[in-house]
């Protein structure tokens, strides 16, 4: 038996630069890793099967279809991986732009390659990671990256949020990747992820965007008037995670938003 925790992340400024010419897009943004955190637990049987038990949040669609499923399957093809019961409690919201989907899938990987012996390294697991989705791969490593082409060029950033206070609040909408992408205008930015990263939070305000908030915004008002309160609660940046709907705000000092955000779920995290 072995247990992991696959945890969520954050976008810190998301530029949507180019479509290429085999239909992706490339961004560039930052990858900022938080403490919200999915439950993911390996455990052998004698059944000549593997299975995936899910709790938590609810997830539609066919099990065999998960990620965390096509992430044992993949593995399976190059190796001798044994059967096991797969158990994933959902804590993380999907279709909000925090990655809880490519974390978990991600994590299986490491977890599999500790459990079976298979001492594959990061960059090994990274390509594994790829091949199951855009934002898979960050969660090999897990750390704060600069990201380019689709998403999986990385580059390390020294930064840290140690200290801050993150508020985190997804409300029921639910935004599809396919959805936001359709609906921006690539284009490159004003100013440079790594520039405005470089300067004080209380300044990011000013020069740190998501292109995807233009579009969802106009279409989701709901998700823009999130944005606003987290700044009127006194947030030193605000801003849309991914392609949506969840909205963060960083803060100075622990804030009290019970209450604030009605038919939401929002969460209260100390960053580090």
């Amino acid at each position: 038996m072995m247990i992991a925790f696959p945890n969520a992340k954050i976008n810190l400024g998301l530029n949507i630069v180019s479509k290429r010419t085999d239909g992706y897009h490339n961004i560039e943004t930052l990858f900022y890793p938080v403490d919200l955190c999915d439950v993911l637990e390996i455990v052998p049987v004698s059944e000549k099967r593997t299975r995936l038990i899910q709790s938590g949040i609810p997830v539609d669609g066919d099990p065999e279809k998960n990620l965390v499923m096509k992430a044992y399957r993949l593995l399976k093809q190059s190796y001798d991986l044994p059967e096991i019961d797969i158990y994933l409690r959902k804590n993380i919201p999907f279709g909000a732009g925090l990655g809880g989907g490519s974390a978990d899938a991600a994590f299986m990987l490491k977890l599999l390659n500790e459990f079976a012996g298979l001492q594959l390294p990061d960059k090994q697991l990274e390509n594994f990671a790829a091949q199951l989705g855009a934002d898979c791969p960050f969660f090999i490593r897990n750390r704060p990256v600069f990201a380019e082409g689709i998403g999986t060029e990385f580059s390390p950033v020294d930064i840290s949020l140690n200290g801050y206070f993150l508020v985190l609040v997804k409300p029921n909408i639910h935004v599809s990747t396919q959805e936001a992408y359709a609906a921006v205008k690539p284009k490159l930015p004003q100013q440079h992820i790594m520039d405005c990263i470089r300067q004080p939070v209380s300044s990011w305000k000013e020069c740190l965007v998501n292109d995807f908030e233009i579009s969802v915004f106009a279409k989701y008002s709901e998700i823009g008037k999130i944005k606003q309160q987290l700044y009127d609660l006194g947030a030193v940046y605000a801003a849309m995670s991914g392609s949506g709907s969840s909205v963060f705000g960083i803060f100075e000092t622990e804030t009290n938003v019970t209450n604030i955000f009605p038919d939401c779920t929002f969460y209260s995290l100390l960053l580090r």
